[in-house]
């Protein structure tokens, strides 16, 4: 058995660090501790001083070394924890000179703790002045220049523990992320919806027209799909009598990356007995409004490109066809043949594989002409029911669904339907949907809904583009902590 290559590290500031480790370590001091007892955060510690008295209370934090300026007997340090940073005072009388020396050999990135008092510096700064502190973790490698590291975004993405240490707007941005679905969740427990958990692994791949994940189950001798949505597990929870479920998880598309899209995403997925996409729009809404109001402080939402988006007041709805006759001009564009809408699409600049179906050229005037331009949320109306097998077809227009795309920013957020509840329809659409992949079709689903399925709304939210709009991103990676990359 031959041996795995050793890893030759050439950084001199690694062999630094490394040396100053060994050196502790003969010293009888292991710098990697246990445990240290975290008494405050630094936004915890700085509240506790009082200006109108000054008063000096003892204080325990801490955190990662940001900023070190060393004078001789004094010192500054800036640490960080995971609410922000504080300062701290060092002074070789006050800790001890073999403490001071010690001291004066820790380095940018090391993790210590410190004890001590507040006071307020001649700029004004909170500070404490620190009786004791530990080294609790040596860091052998050195952190990016805080201006010149990590400037290559696909780096910022590999090393994101990096990112978020240095960067403050990655850090502000991932805590919004885990605030915007802790709210979510309080939003909808408020309004006695159930969260469940439905399988990863599918044994058909349903709910939506994407490529999945294939994967091969030894033990049933099976292959199984990661899922591609939550939706029709959810729909037989409301068979089974669970009027209004959500889940929100991770789903898994085998298709392209781009600036809005990630094979590996987080969705949550709505669905509620006795309303329609009616009040799914209501919901959306007042989710929304929760959001900006709990978490943002907000509904002015300034983008990465300049553009502020209100997301307050009354929301524009206006339906698909209507949005396409005005793009392209012509009232009379859904009576024209696909040979007429080719030519339409070639003097607008757009491409369209002419093998498409007629409803899919016409998807595409939506999808790169107009689509882009809806800036301000906007509720897109009644599309085709050849986009979607899964919603109720209207009874006004049988060409269309009783569905809302709300797009803001120039993408959609939210799609919503009034749910497809008679399991005879159901199949056909789906069916249809299929064409020849039979196979791809959930049966069990529609054998689900024989049994009676209640009339319904269902939505579906993609946090991560949610995020981009909350947070003015310009990428969806960055807002997905780790986002698929080509491994090196």
């Amino acid at each position: 058995m031959s041996e795995s290559p050793s890893i030759v590290e050439t950084s001199d500031l690694y062999a630094v660090r490394m040396a100053k480790l060994e050196a502790m370590r003969k010293e009888g001091y292991d710098p990697f501790r246990a445990n240290w007892e975290q008494k405050q955060t630094s936004v915890e510690a700085i509240a506790l001083y009082d200006e109108e008295t000054q008063s000096s209370p003892e204080v325990c934090v801490a955190g990662r070394i940001l900023v070190f300026r060393a004078m001789g007997k004094a010192s500054f340090v800036k640490i960080q924890d995971r609410s922000g940073q504080i300062q701290l005072y060092f002074k070789a009388e006050e800790i001890g000179d073999s403490a001071y020396e010690a001291f004066k050999k820790l380095d940018i990135g090391d993790i210590i703790g410190a004890k001590g008092h507040l006071f307020k510096t001649k700029t004004g700064e909170i500070t404490i002045k620190v009786t004791n502190y530990a080294l609790l973790s040596k860091s052998l490698r050195p952190l990016p220049e805080k201006w010149h590291g990590l400037t290559d975004d696909e780096q910022r993405y590999r090393e994101r523990h990096l990112d978020i240490i240095i960067n403050q707007e990655a850090r502000k941005r991932f805590f919004i992320r885990s605030e915007v679905i802790k709210e979510i969740r309080n939003f909808l427990w408020s309004r006695d919806f159930v969260e469940v958990e439905t399988p990863c692994l599918q044994a058909v791949p349903g709910g939506a027209a994407a490529r999945p994940f294939e994967t091969h189950m030894r033990a049933l001798d099976h292959n199984f799909f990661l899922r591609i949505c939550h939706e029709l597990y959810l729909k037989r929870m409301l068979v089974g009598g669970m009027d209004r479920v959500f889940e929100l998880g991770r789903v898994f598309r085998n298709e392209g990356l781009s600036r809005k899209h990630n094979p590996e995403f987080t969705m949550l997925e709505v669905y509620q007995s006795y309303t329609d996409f009616r009040g799914m729009m209501s919901l959306v809404y007042d989710l929304i409004q929760h959001l900006c109001k709990t978490v943002i402080g907000s509904t002015q939402i300034e983008q990465s490109n300049g553009q502020v988006i209100d997301l307050g007041g009354k929301w524009r709805e206006v339906s698909y066809k209507q949005l396409i006759k005005e793009a392209t001009k012509d009232p009379n564009w859904f009576t024209r043949s696909k040979e007429e809408k080719l030519a339409a699409c070639k003097q607008f600049g757009i491409f369209v594989d002419p093998k498409h179906e007629d409803f899919e050229v016409t998807n595409n005037v939506f999808e790169k002409l107009i689509e882009p331009t809806l800036i301000q949320p906007t509720f897109v109306t009644h599309i085709p029911k050849d986009l979607c097998p899964l919603a109720k077809i209207n009874q006004d227009d049988p060409s269309v669904i009783d569905v809302f795309e709300l797009c803001i920013n120039g993408q959609e957020i939210a799609p919503a339907y009034s749910e497809q509840n008679d399991p005879i329809v159901q199949k056909q659409m789906l069916e249809f949907q299929a064409g020849e992949d039979q196979h791809c079709v959930d049966y069990e689903f529609i054998q689900a809904m024989e049994h009676g399925m209640p009339p319904a709304g269902g939505m579906g939210i993609g946090i991560d583009r949610l995020i981009i709009l909350l947070t003015g991103a310009s990428n969806i990676r960055d807002t997905i902590l780790y986002p698929t990359l080509r491994p090196q």
